[in-house]
């Protein structure tokens, strides 16, 4: 198992699958590096050399008391990318990793990368405040907390079997092995990690990262979201950032990393091809 030791001394699991310009996969909350098996698969295999890493307090990485936000996170990336001493990076992240891919363009830079992807992903601002009106309720991240405090296993398969998969939608046929899996990774986070990341993914304000961006982007999202709705995240992450491409998924939920996997593997191969061209 291959790792990265972070400043703080956690340490960091990742894959490193093929060979070939890098694509470097961010997870989403409270998953790991297992969600993006699919896309890991179909890039690597098709000439690609393929990172996905475990966030700190998620999957094999070290379950850390303090660090669970987004500057230590993105902190985390760029110790990954300069580890492995990686150059023309495509950086990919789904709904929390979204957030992490911003914070990092905006605290270290774009040197080492040259496009950007964000799906179904959590910025530029998920809460509503006095000066982002259309943002979520903070009464929505409070029941998640609740829920995460009072039975997280159950808070987690209730995400599985509804909103996160729109599994709870007339004619949805998300299968169990989906929705188990999402469990079973979920569970493999840290409690206080994922609790944590709550506030990481609602709270944090990605404007100014976004403005940062100054490399080739996609987003890449669904208009059926029910957990980053699609004005709040794709359609305005779009308009934020400079020459950014928007692809909207018609009826997709949340997570089109499983649902539709082979539409948003075609789509990020197609975007990869484009760089150098």
């Amino acid at each position: 198992m291959s790792y990265v030791t972070a400043s703080d001394g956690a340490r960091i699991f990742y894959k490193d699958w093929g060979a070939g310009r890098p694509v470097v996969l961010s997870h989403g909350w409270p998953l790991n590096s297992d969600s993006w098996e699919a896309q890991a698969l179909f890039l690597a295999g098709n000439g690609y050399r393929v990172i996905a890493h475990d966030r700190r307090g998620h999957g094999r990485s070290t379950q850390t008391w303090d660090g669970n936000e987004m500057d230590t996170y993105a902190d985390d990336l760029a110790a990954l990318l300069d580890f492995l001493d990686l150059a023309e990076v495509t950086l990919v992240g789904f709904s929390t990793g979204g957030g992490e891919v911003a914070r990092y363009v905006g605290r270290h830079g774009t040197g080492r990368v040259a496009q950007v992807a964000l799906v179904s992903a959590v910025p530029p601002f998920m809460l509503r405040t006095e000066d982002n009106p259309g943002g979520v309720p903070v009464a929505v991240f409070d029941a998640i907390r609740a829920g995460s405090l009072a039975d997280r296993s159950q808070t987690y398969q209730d995400l599985a079997d509804g909103p996160f998969f729109g599994h709870n939608r007339p004619g949805a046929n998300v299968s169990q092995g989906i929705r188990d899996a999402f469990w079973l990774q979920s569970m493999a986070s840290g409690h206080r990690s994922a609790y944590e990341c709550i506030a990481a993914f609602s709270a944090t304000d990605f404007r100014p990262d976004l403005a940062a961006i100054d490399v080739p982007t996609l987003v890449v999202h669904g208009d059926d979201d029910q957990v980053v709705p699609f004005e709040v995240g794709g359609k305005a992450s779009a308009e934020l950032i400079k020459g950014a491409r928007l692809v909207v998924y018609p009826g997709a939920p949340h997570g089109i990393t499983d649902t539709h996997k082979a539409q948003l593997g075609s789509d990020l191969l197609a975007f990869l091809k484009e760089y150098g061209a």
